[in-house]
């Protein structure tokens, strides 16, 4: 099947113009009419519920954290981008624009990358209408800093805590909606399934994680804004609660899962230390401005960093992409550190480590200008490994951090379940093969508060609603399906954990479809993951019951889905059979090493559809087409 992608005709740079003069609107007195079910409340969720509400839409929002402050958006760290031009050093709409076309390998749909860049510009103005601190310069305007893959200066920030306080924006609008009623809010709840009437997404069904109740939801629309899958690998920047399940859910019922072999390795991580680490801790990328990455220049140097001359050093980052050094985009940067580490040049226990060095800018800028810009960042990188990086530099690794891939949708947002729409991280659709940094939050925020407001209202008037009861026959057997998946993972008693479980899942996913992938080790994978997913669901042992607060329950449920998911991850990884920003592939490499694209054969979304568990999935293409840019290979040199 050949998916429509829905964007407008006409030249690239009017197609929202043209998309908001053309599309249907709702009369603001039948918003009230529809109600509007939003699961996730992190930035995108938080922002959508938000607009959508003071519109005038009657809105749910569901989140598994106890309050929408906890989502993971707070994270997020170094900033987030928009085409402003504040510094005056060339930056453009159209600059963002390609910049994340090219940053994301040729890979993304032209049309959604587009729209984004052209309103990154208003998301700042709503930030700080909304009292979100950035940084300002000396004259007081708002600063900006670098991040890889540009070579200008269109980063927005607050210090390292740039997703905090967009966040606490994004929660101060949902919270005025909430105390005005136009906003219902279910913190601690879990969506375990979606509801389809007549083809049409139209409710959720729900766990209470406090009583352990399961209730169902009834809508006009659903939205999810759920975050990515990265924690299919056990070991991820992401927070120990960040699931694939409601998207997983949802391809369950017929969304087109898209692209999932594309996920994001950050350069810039605290290594692991032990087996007894549950999560890794995110360095933000914007230390990359100030710091220098080395190793040293031969294997076994065990001298400390202080010691080792200048000559002894391999800025590998500056000597391989002069034009772009250590602010190279991150799929590059990840792979240059472990080429580093793989030859015998890593530092720190196990030689899983490369140097980020901030001695030239502390004695260039002074340590006080490194601390105003960084010192939380600092701050926490020595609380967890005793170490003063004002002295000394960090030692980093990459590690998992952000997924690219995700439930198929249109211009819309909208999936190819008519009604069920999708934002964030939870989508495909506006990265390619890569992420740019400081895009993430960008793009959370620009479709909530400025792409779906537009575009579901344009679905409502275009189509006749029905809001269902939650007393039809769909909801009462989704119910059931719930229940029954939640007696099963009580009911098996076996002896081994769920962490046991999704540990050597991790292990297997990162070692065969990690950094970098091959056609055997993925088809190792392939056979290996459906025996381990059998001896789960014949031998885990889930303790508690269903009816009160059980987190071992809620890991087992995720954990279950993870079992499913990475299947169809590697699936997609062996059947790319080429190389693009993040999925690296071993056998298709240029001379010198880079990722080689195979535009002929590639060149589209692979979204892919549900047949059953252990069944392969439908291959569903969208064809990649580029109106405004060509296909070229990536240098960043």
């Amino acid at each position: 099947m050949t998916l429509e992608s829905n964007v407008p005709s006409g030249p690239l740079a009017h197609k929202w113009s043209k998309y908001k003069q053309e599309q249907k609107l709702v009369n603001p007195a039948n918003k009230r009419k529809f109600e509007v079910l939003i699961v996730g409340s992190g930035l995108a969720g938080a922002s959508a519920a938000a607009t959508l509400a003071e519109l005038g839409y009657n809105v749910k929002c569901f989140c598994f954290q106890d309050s929408p402050r906890r989502a993971h958006s707070i994270a997020a760290q170094g900033g987030i981008n928009a085409a402003k031009n504040y510094r005056n050093d060339g930056d453009s709409i159209y600059r963002l624009f390609y910049d994340t076309i090219k940053g994301g390998d040729f890979r993304a749909r032209e049309g959604n990358v587009h729209r984004l860049a052209e309103v990154s510009v208003n998301i700042i103005d709503q930030c700080v209408a909304q009292g979100v601190p950035f940084a300002r310069e000396y004259g007081g305007l708002l600063d900006n800093r670098s991040f890889g893959g540009a070579q200008v200066s269109r980063t927005f920030y607050a210090r390292g805590q740039t997703g905090q306080q967009l966040l606490l924006g994004a929660y101060q609008a949902l919270s005025r909606q909430i105390g005005l009623g136009t906003v219902k809010m279910y913190p601690r709840t879990e969506m375990l399934d979606l509801v389809l009437i007549n083809g049409e997404a139209k409710g959720i069904v729900v766990r209470d994680l406090i009583t352990g109740a399961i209730s169902s939801h009834g809508g006009d629309a659903v939205v999810l804004a759920t975050g990515g899958y990265g924690n299919v690998f056990y070991l991820s920047t992401n927070a120990q609660g960040c699931n694939v399940t409601a998207t997983y859910r949802a391809y369950k019922k017929g969304a087109y899962f898209a692209n999932p072999c594309y996920t994001q390795i950050h350069p810039t991580c605290i290594p692991v230390s032990g087996d007894h680490q549950s999560k890794l801790t995110l360095m933000s990328e914007s230390l990359r401005n100030d710091g220098r990455v080395w190793v040293p220049k031969t294997a076994g140097d065990t001298r400390l960093p202080q010691d080792i001359p200048e000559g002894d050093r391999d800025y590998y980052l500056e000597r391989k992409y002069p034009s772009y050094g250590n602010l190279a985009p991150r799929d590059i940067a990840s792979r240059a550190a472990k080429e580093a580490c793989d030859n015998g040049l890593g530092v720190g226990p196990g030689g899983r480590g490369v140097y980020l060095d901030f001695s030239d800018a502390i004695k260039r800028l002074g340590e006080d200008k490194i601390r105003e810009r960084y010192g939380n960042l600092f701050e926490m990188y020595e609380r967890i490994t005793g170490e003063n990086a004002y002295q000394r530099p960090m030692r980093i690794y990459p590690a998992v951090h952000y997924t690219m891939g995700g439930l198929w949708v249109d211009y819309n947002l909208m999936s190819n379940i008519p009604g069920l729409f999708v934002l964030g991280e939870a989508n495909f659709s506006d990265h390619g093969a890569n992420r740019l940094g400081a895009s993430a939050l960008m793009q959370g925020l620009a479709d909530g508060y400025f792409v779906l407001p537009y575009t579901i209202a344009n679905h409502f008037a275009s189509t006749k609603q029905h809001k269902p009861s939650t007393d039809a026959a769909e909801f009462k057997e989704a119910e059931q399906e719930v229940e029954a998946r939640i007696k099963k993972l009580l009911s098996i008693n076996g002896k081994r954990t769920v962490n046991d479980f999704h540990r050597e899942l991790g292990k297997l996913v990162w070692d065969k479809c990690g950094m970098a992938r091959n056609d055997a080790g993925l088809k190792e994978a392939l056979a290996r993951i459906p025996a381990l997913r059998e001896e789960f669901w014949e031998n885990v042992n889930v303790l508690g019951d269903a009816e009160a607060l059980n987190p071992a329950l809620e890991r087992a449920g995720r954990v279950a889905d993870f079992m499913e998911f990475a299947e169809l991850l590697c699936l997609d990884a062996l059947h790319r059979k080429e190389s693009c920003g993040g999925h690296f592939r071993e056998e298709y490499q240029t001379e010198d090493g880079e990722a080689q694209r195979n535009d002929e054969e590639f060149s589209y979304v692979a979204a892919w559809g549900y047949s059953g568990v252990g069944n392969a999935p439908v291959l569903n293409k969208e064809p990649l087409v580029y109106e405004e840019v060509h296909m070229t290979q990536r240098s960043y040199k």
